[in-house]
């Protein structure tokens, strides 16, 4: 067995597509349209499916937006360096939500970002 992906709902495909690939460097390994379901999915990730998890982002053409709800955490990326990380997300627009520094009651350096639902990612140093 093996975790093949984690899916959120989006209201607006192309921003979020954009924020997924042009902020978090992800990869848009494919999207297809459901006419008779009325929506769209689109995997992104780091690699190909075949051997990584990624990411599915469902719009339901009919919705702009979700409430996220209190249950939901956040979803987590390896980086090199998240001091460098959180300014390049900034430089290209994106929101830095938690800036970068060792965690409460440890020592892991990590951040935050917001995708445009609201969804957190948390930025990682490996």
């Amino acid at each position: 067995m093996r975790l093949l992906h984690t899916m959120l709902r989006v209201g607006n495909m192309d921003r979020s597509i954009q924020f997924y690939t042009d902020i978090l460097g992800m990869k848009l390994l494919r999207k297809k349209d459901f006419p008779g379901g009325s929506f769209t999915l689109a995997f992104l990730g780091y690699g190909e499916e075949s051997d990584s998890t990624v990411l599915e982002l469902t719009h339901n053409w009919d919705t702009e937006s979700y409430q996220l709800g209190d249950a939901y955490g956040h979803i987590a990326i390896g980086v090199d360096d998240v001091y460098k990380t959180c300014e390049q997300v900034k430089d290209k627009g994106g929101k830095v939500v938690r800036e970068a520094g060792p965690m409460l009651h440890g020592s892991t350096v990590l951040a935050f970002v917001e995708d445009p639902d609201g969804y957190k990612i948390e930025l990682i140093g490996e």
